[in-house]
This record gives C-alpha cells, structure tokens and sequence, in this order.
C-alpha cells in the first residue's frame, strides 16, 4: 500500500517570516529559512516534506497567503 504524498509550496517573497505555519505544523514539516528573502525576513521552508500528512494547517494559518499544499500522489490498497 502506497502512502500518500504532499508537497508544499512556499511564496517566499511574500513570507514575513511570522512562523505561525511552523508553529501549527503538527508533524515539524516546516522551519525558518537561515537565508533571507527581498524584504529580509527569514521566510518559512519545507525540512521534513516525508512528515506531511496534508492536513492543512499551515495554510490555514498563513496571514499572508504564502503557502499551498498539493497532493503528489495518492494512497492505492
């Protein structure tokens, strides 16, 4: 049985680098860049994609809408 796969999207020339997605990511997918982006916040990014389970949260929580998870392929029985 295949598991399903997410992948997230991160928009981070719009992230401000609040961390509300990282702190509502219930299985630590996300962390905070150690680069910065053009307006010199450390945005958002992905550490742990094989952890996703697609539950969302993360974009629910962006004020910014920054973030898009899809879903790569799904679970066969």
């Amino acid at each position: 049985m295949k598991e399903t796969k997410f992948a997230i999207d991160i928009d981070k020339e719009r992230c401000k680098g609040c961390g509300l997605c990282i702190q509502a990511c219930p299985k630590d997918v996300l962390e905070f860049s150690k680069g910065y982006n053009n307006k010199g916040y450390h945005p958002a990014q992905v550490k742990n994609i094989e952890n996703c389970i697609g539950c969302g949260f993360c974009y629910q929580m962006c004020p910014d809408v920054c973030i898009t998870v899809k879903v790569l392929e799904k679970a066969r029985s």
